[in-house]
C-alpha cells in the first residue's frame, strides 16, 4: 500500500487561481464566500471504468504487475481503499451507479432482468425506480454537460433518449460544442472474467471493440492468438494464490492471464489520458478510475465477500490537489451520483440513497456501513444480504437450505473453476476450498474482515462477538425497511409489484402545443423525461432534454419522445407548425 502523505501545503493564489481555490474548497467539502463567485469555467468529469477488478494493482498493495498509468493517477490523486459495490456482478452495480440507489430497492437486483427467461419462465422486465428518479447523466446534461458513454449500457433498464448526448463505441468528449463541459465514461473490458477463458487471447465477448477518438483497439474472436498478445509477465512467474483456490498450475495460469489483462487495460487508460493531455484538458478535468465490482476469479465475482465487492477507486483532481493521499473512509457505489452532482453544485435528490463525499454538499458525517445484495445470477437464484462496517461484515442468507455454489455455465468456462470442480470430484480440496461447496449455509454469518480478509471463519455463534452481531443485524433490518427490500419476495412477485399488475406500463405519448408563439411539450406519465430534436438535423443526432418552451423556424419538424425509466417508451411524435414564424 502506498504510504500516507500529509495534506498539501496551502496554495499561493493569484487572480488566475481563483477557480482552483474554489474547486479546492468544494473538494474539501468546506463552505466559504468564495463559493458564491460566478465562475464561467466548469470542471470536466472523466470516468475510466474497468470490469471485474479487485485490489490487484500497485496503488492498492499488489505490485505483481506494473500499471504505470494507474500508478500515475494515484501519485497525482487520492486512493480510496474502502470503496464497495452494491453487488458482486455488473448490471445491478451499474444500476446503483446510474441512479444513486440500492438496486434491491427498485427491482434491479437480479442479473439480468431481461435474460434467462427460458429458464425462469418469467417475462423480460426492467427495474422501475421512483417517479422522480433520473439517470445521473441526464441530471448532468440538465446542468449543461455534454455526456458520453463508451460503451456499456447495462443498467437493468433501457436508458431514456435524454440520458446521453452519445452512447456508442465512438462516443467522445471531442464531439461536444467548443468549451462545453463534459462528463465522459470509458469502459474497459479487458479485465472481465471472459478474459480468463481458453484459448487465451480469444475473448468470450465475440466482438470487442474499443474506440476513442484517434486511438482504437480491436479484438475479434478467432483472429487473435496467444502469440499475438503482448506478454507482460513471464509464464514462470510465481503468483500468490488466495487460499480458497487450489495451488495448481491451472490456477497459476489464470492469474498470469488476469495480471496481463490488467496491464492491457492500463495501456488503454494511458491512451485516454494522453488524449486528455493533447487536448489541454488534464488540469480542467476530475478523473475517476474504478472497477464495476470485485475480482474475476471463482469465489470472487457474484459473491458478497470483499473479494466480490471491493474495488479500487482513484480520483485525480486538477493541479494534483490532495496528491498521494489515501482516504480510508467507507464508500459505496451509491455515493458516486450524489458526489458528482455536488461537484457541479447540485444538492443530492431526496430519492437517492447515497451521500456526497465530495463537493459543496459533501456530508460531514462519514459513512458507517456499506450494504450489498446477491440474488439471481443467470439461471440460478439465491437471496443474500450483507452489511459491513470498517472491520466486520454480517451476512444474512435467506435460503440457508441451499448451498453457496451456483453451477453457472458462464463461470465454468474459467479453467480455475473447472479445476475446482475436478479436484472436488476427486476429493482433493482442503477444508477452506470446500467451504464454497457446502450443501447448506448458516442463516447468519459474521466475519472479522480485518483479521480474516478472505472471510473464512464465521463468528456468528461466538459469544465474544454477540454485541457486534446484534448491531449489524439491527442495521440490516433498518436498511431493508428503509429501502423497501423484501428478499423473500419471488422474482415473479417482484415483477408484479414493479408493474402494479401483469403488464409492463407504457409511457404516454407527449403532447405538443403552441402558446404565445412558443412550443410547449407535456406528458401525462408522471416522471417521464421528454426528449426532442430537429428531424433530419445533420449536425447532431442527440435528443435535447425538454425543460422549457422554445421556438421553431418556419417549416422545421421536430421529433418528440417521452420515456419514464422502467416503462416502455412512448411512440415518437413528429410535429410541424406550418404557419409558425
Amino acid at each position: 500500500m502506498m504510504e500516507s502523505f500529509s495534506k498539501p501545503k496551502p496554495l499561493k493564489i493569484d487572480l488566475g487561481d481563483y477557480f482552483f481555490l474554489f474547486f479546492f474548497l468544494l473538494v474539501s467539502g468546506n463552505t466559504t464566500s468564495a463559493q458564491n463567485q460566478q465562475l464561467e469555467e466548469r470542471m470536466n468529469i472523466l470516468w475510466l471504468v474497468t470490469e471485474d477488478m479487485g485490489h490487484y494493482i500497485p496503488s492498492f498493495g499488489d505490485s505483481t504487475i506494473a500499471t504505470p498509468n494507474l500508478s500515475r493517477l494515484a501519485e497525482e490523486g487520492v486512493a480510496y481503499p474502502n470503496f464497495y459495490s452494491t453487488s458482486g456482478v455488473c448490471a445491478p452495480s451499474r444500476a446503483a451507479i446510474a441512479t444513486g440507489m440500492y438496486p434491491s430497492s427498485f427491482g434491479a437486483n437480479h442479473m439480468r432482468t431481461n435474460s434467462y427467461t427460458e429458464v425462469t419462465g418469467l417475462p423480460a422486465y426492467e427495474a422501475v425506480p421512483p417517479t422522480e428518479a433520473k439517470m445521473l447523466s441526464e441530471l448532468l446534461r440538465a446542468e449543461g454537460y455534454y455526456c458520453t458513454n463508451n460503451l456499456k449500457e447495462d443498467y437493468q433498464f433501457k436508458y431514456p433518449i435524454t440520458a446521453w448526448d452519445e452512447s456508442s463505441p465512438y462516443a467522445h468528449w471531442r464531439n461536444r460544442k467548443e468549451k462545453q463541459p463534459f462528463f465522459a465514461v470509458f469502459n474497459f473490458t479487458n479485465t472481465h472474467e471472459s478474459g480468463l477463458f481458453e484459448p487465451y487471447g480469444f475473448r468470450a465477448i465475440e466482438n470487442r471493440h474499443y474506440h476513442s477518438g484517434d486511438t482504437s483497439f480491436h479484438w475479434e474472436k478467432g483472429k487473435m492468438t496467444e502469440e499475438e498478445t503482448t506478454i507482460y509477465l513471464s509464464k514462470e512467474t510465481e503468483f500468490s494464490i488466495p487460499p480458497y483456490l487450489p495451488q495448481t498450475e491451472v490456477v497459476q495460469r489464470d492469474l498470469w492471464k488476469m495480471y496481463n489483462n490488467i496491464a492491457e487495460m492500463d495501456a488503454q487508460v494511458g491512451a485516454i489520458l494522453a488524449q486528455l493531455e493533447q487536448d489541454g484538458l488534464l488540469e480542467n478535468t476530475i478523473i475517476f478510475f474504478y472497477g464495476d465490482h470485485g475480482g474475476p476469479l471463482p469465489r470472487e465475482k457474484r459473491l458478497v465477500y470483499d473479494s466480490g465487492l471491493k474495488t479500487p477507486l482513484i480520483i485525480r483532481f486538477p493541479k494534483k490537489l490532495r496528491a498521494k493521499q489515501i482516504d480510508a473512509q467507507l464508500l459505496s457505489f451509491i455515493d458516486l451520483a450524489p458526489s458528482l452532482l455536488s461537484l457541479v453544485d447540485v444538492k443530492t435528490p431526496q430519492y437517492m440513497h447515497g451521500k456526497a463525499f465530495l463537493g459543496r454538499y459533501a456530508t460531514q458525517e462519514k459513512r458507517k456501513y456499506i450494504h450489498a445484495a446477491a440474488d439471481r445470477f443467470d439461471g440460478y437464484t439465491d437471496a443474500i444480504r450483507a452489511v459491513r462496517d470498517k472491520q466486520f461484515k454480517y451476512i444474512r442468507n435467506y435460503r440457508p437450505e441451499q448451498g453457496y455454489y451456483l453451477p453457472i455455465t458462464y463461470r465454468e468456462k474459467i479453467p480455475s473453476m473447472q479445476e475446482l470442480l475436478r479436484l472436488k470430484a476427486k476429493g482433493e480440496l482442503n477444508g477452506i476450498q470446500l467451504q464454497w461447496f457446502r450443501e447448506q449455509k448458516p442463516t447468519e454469518e459474521l466475519f472479522d474482515c480485518q483479521n480474516d480478509p478472505y472471510e473464512l471463519y464465521n463468528l456468528a455463534e461466538n459469544p465474544k462477538y454477540r454485541a457486534k452481531l446484534l448491531e449489524l443485524r439491527t442495521e440490516m433490518d433498518r436498511w431493508l425497511t428503509q429501502i423497501d427490500d423484501d428478499p423473500t419476495l419471488s422474482e415473479k412477485e417482484l415483477i408484479t409489484k414493479l408493474w402494479k399488475g401483469e403488464k409492463q406500463p407504457q409511457t404516454q405519448p407527449p403532447k405538443v402545443v403552441v402558446e404565445e408563439g412558443m412550443i410547449q411539450i407535456s406528458c401525462s406519465t408522471e416522471g417521464a423525461s421528454i426528449g426532442y430534436r430537429l428531424k433530419n438535423n445533420k449536425k447532431t443526432n442527440s435528443w435535447a432534454i425538454y425543460n422549457q418552451p422554445f421556438s421553431l423556424k418556419e417549416g422545421e419538424i421536430i421529433e418528440v419522445k417521452a420515456h419514464r425509466i422502467g416503462f416502455l417508451p412512448s411512440e415518437v411524435i413528429y410535429w410541424r407548425e406550418t404557419d409558425y414564424k
